[in-house]
């Protein structure tokens, strides 16, 4: 019977004194560089302290933690008690948390020695008791046994966003976790020697599952940067001479613009860089690439596919706007409004079924029951079509669909054009109410440092390039714009009221 566990244990045994962890600073635990050994023996003595608590098989724990060795540690310690862990944004309130505590059922807190106390006031709030994570995650010596689990038992629940209603706990399984793994590592190709590294956070499922899963599965070293820093990256980078590396766009963006010292001699040794979590804007791509001489490769996936769906075939290479096929042991289509498969070049709603599509939300059942179909086909919210090879271009959120006047506007084709300028470094586009078109298109832009462009020469580049009917009519240049743990854009998370109004920074024009 299986267990998350395994891939470190077998490793542990074939080769013990391997590599398995690095955190971004020497001060972080016990070991500089955590072997397999050592990840193992400490992941099994955190076992037996939760099983010497009382905790036993599938009470859920929340876990607050950046990404440190300890989170691993931690997290593959519930998972060998049989437990369910619940990771949460380290930046959440104690609103949030309280949320999550009372929903998911939690028997317990663990909370990283830095954080806040949001974790613990909202603990203490419901009668919860809390574990301080601290370096090295030292519980003493303990004997302990790795509970084997069923394939279908529910190993993770991670929170949604919440962007309609309250958040929601997607169940990922012992199966579905150790599927990402496999297929993660058979869609890289990679093997022990492998030395990966991110600036992901680990309780986000791109950093859980894509990264942190695909590395035990093979053995190689994942370098772990606690919190996303472009020149952190940079030394972490040089120090541990990754093969392979993987970030959002916005990280590639931001190493692009502000790591001034990188050049194609620091990316020599990458076999792979992998991009996901939104869409990667052309020009980046295409940037990126000439800066570094490395081309990125994008995958797709959801929370609820355990961040799996598609992958860039390495051998063809990546196109510039695709997202690649079908991983291995998944099924993507694209189907219109009647659920039939549409044609390639065809717009429609993405679908996925195989091993990484979740259980179910977490006491959800008429959720579950509107994007999960009885023959395990899940709907996933998001705008496609694909291309003559089967290559999927994701084009937006049917939520994020802006209907201007009865014409339908996909806000990445905007934010394409809009990256396309020199002085852009960052754009976000979305739909506002308008009385009379019913909707109508606003862009909100991040210069480059010392540029002076203004709102008319955005909306003069945009008519150059865009369909009238697409052009954005409402432009805010700002300092930064809001984003979430990974560093994927909030666009939730910008205040429409300020984009409907108008201000110094806004301008406003009719067709």
């Amino acid at each position: 019977m299986p267990n998350l566990l395994d891939p470190i244990r077998r490793h542990a045994d074939t080769h013990p004194d391997a590599v398995a962890i690095r955190g971004d600073s020497n001060d972080s635990g016990a070991f500089a560089a955590w072997t397999y050994h050592q990840l193992r023996s400490t992941s099994i003595n955190y076992a037996a302290a939760l099983a010497a608590a009382g905790i036993g098989a599938g009470d859920r724990i929340l876990l607050a933690a950046p990404s440190v060795p300890e989170f691993v540690v931690a997290y593959m310690g519930i998972q060998a008690a049989g437990a369910v862990v619940v990771p949460v944004n380290t930046m959440s309130t104690r609103h949030e948390i309280e949320y999550v505590l009372a929903d998911a059922g939690c028997s317990l807190v663990i909370a990283w020695h830095t954080l806040g106390t949001a974790a613990s006031s909202a603990a203490a709030a419901q009668g919860i008791p809390v574990w301080t994570l601290r370096p090295g995650a030292d519980t003493g010596p303990a004997v302990a046994t790795v509970r084997d689990r069923d394939p279908d038992d529910t190993a993770a629940i991670l929170y949604t966003s919440g962007t309609t209603g309250r958040p929601k706990g997607a169940q990922l399984t012992v199966s579905n976790l150790l599927s990402a793994g496999e297929i993660g590592a058979e869609c890289s190709r990679a093997s022990h020697e492998d030395r990966t590294g991110t600036g992901l956070p680990l309780f986000h499922v791109f950093g859980q599952a894509s990264v942190m899963m695909t590395t035990f599965t093979a053995g190689g070293s994942l370098s772990l940067l606690s919190r996303f820093d472009a020149r952190a990256m940079m030394a972490m980078l040089r120090r541990d001479r990754f093969t392979v590396m993987v970030g959002v766009p916005t990280m590639w963006n931001a190493m692009l613009h502000t790591a001034g010292d990188a050049d194609p001699a620091d990316f020599a040794q990458l076999r792979i860089a992998v991009s996901g979590g939104a869409s990667l804007p052309g020009p980046v791509a295409r940037e990126f690439e000439a800066r570094f001489g490395c081309t990125i490769l994008e995958g797709y996936g959801l929370t609820e596919t355990t961040a799996l769906a598609t992958f860039t075939d390495i051998d063809r290479g990546g196109k510039i706007g695709y997202v690649g096929c079908p991983t291995p042991a998944t099924r993507v289509e694209v189907r219109d409004e009647a659920g039939r498969p549409c044609p390639p070049a065809t717009i429609g709603e993405v679908f996925v079924k195989g091993a990484t599509v979740m259980k179910g939300y977490w006491n959800r059942p008429a959720e579950t029951a509107g994007v999960l179909s009885g023959d395990g086909w899940f709907r996933t919210g998001d705008l496609a079509e694909t291309d003559a090879d089967g290559d999927l271009r994701i084009v937006d959120r049917v939520k994020d669909l802006i209907i201007r006047g009865g014409y339908n506007v996909y806000p990445s084709e905007v934010e394409e054009a809009l990256y396309a300028h020199p002085d852009i470094v960052e754009a976000a586009v979305l739909g506002i109410p308008d009385d009379y078109y019913g909707e109508e298109v606003a862009a909100v832009i991040v210069r480059r440092p010392q540029s002076t462009l203004d709102t008319a020469a955005v909306s003069a580049w945009a008519r150059e390039r865009l369909s009238a009917y697409k052009v954005p009519r409402v432009i805010r240049l700002v300092d930064a714009l809001p984003k979430g743990s990974t560093g994927k854009i909030l666009k939730r998370a910008i205040d429409l009221r300020t984009l409907t109004g108008t201000t110094s920074d806004d301008s406003r024009s009719t067709p």
